[in-house]
């Protein structure tokens, strides 16, 4: 066995027991242990963590750790550009894809609202989300953090706040969502794009007294749902505006 010392920050120190939170800690570490080995045993998983540092020096979830060795573990930085040091994954995602599981659907429906690729289907288990998540690209979202530690899963976060509406805006604070907000560009049901409609053509597929209300339509791509500036359609962009006006460092 080594010795290793561990200290965590900022929301990261939520997945520790109250004794090891916002402290530096030892732990006894089996030999040949990897820092992602240990991280996830002391109950953070991966997905959240985006610097590591040994003895000061940036390193991977591959790193063995030695006896002595002191390990700093850091979530996502907001503030700061720190793409220099990062070496926990092999690259970033291009895209910003989503798959949520059964317990998240109506963040889910809020994400698509907002315009976010995001799979949901309250059948999925969890070997299917892991295996669409690194087929896909996508980002994991759970409030189960052993969904999280399973090996193939590269991107991943897990949501504190149990309310849609509240988990949507931690979501927008820790991936800085506000900017590519598209309202109205993705259906709320099968998430797939939306597309003009010509309006008389609208018209004729809905009841009279809400085609001639409106003069803009939008129709979904695959399922063929409806979609215009309603009332509902008012309500969810009253709560993207505030999303977007709550912008960290927003001019």
């Amino acid at each position: 066995m080594v010795r290793a010392t561990f200290r965590f920050y900022e929301e990261l120190n939520d997945f520790l027991p109250a004794e090891r939170r916002r402290r530096e800690f030892d732990c006894l570490c089996a030999r040949a242990a990897t820092t992602k080995h240990m991280v996830e045993a002391l109950g953070v998983p991966h997905t959240e963590v985006e610097l590591l540092l040994v003895n000061g020096e940036s390193v991977g979830f591959d790193r063995i750790l030695a006896d002595g060795d002191r390990v700093a573990v850091y979530p996502k930085f907001e503030r700061l550009d720190i793409s220099a040091l990062l070496k926990v994954r092999e690259q970033p995602l291009r895209v910003l894809r989503f798959i949520a599981d059964a317990h998240l659907g109506g963040l889910a429906r809020l994400l698509r609202m907002a315009g976010f690729d995001t799979l949901y289907d309250n059948h999925f288990d969890d070997l299917q989300i892991v295996e669409i998540a690194a087929r896909e690209q996508r980002i994991v979202l759970t409030r189960d953090r052993e969904l999280l530690k399973r090996r193939l899963v590269s991107h991943g976060c897990y949501v504190h706040a149990r309310k849609p509406a509240e988990q949507l805006y931690e979501l927008c604070q820790r991936l800085d969502l506000a900017p590519s907000i598209k309202p109205l560009s993705r259906c709320l049901h099968c998430n797939q794009p939306l597309q003009s409609i010509d309006v008389q053509e609208a018209r004729e597929r809905l009841p009279s007294r809400i085609g001639y209300s409106y003069s803009q339509f939008m129709q979904c791509h695959g399922c063929g749902r409806l979609y215009w500036q309603g009332t509902h359609w008012r309500s969810m962009s009253a709560l993207l505006s505030a999303l977007q006006a709550q912008r960290p460092n927003a001019d």
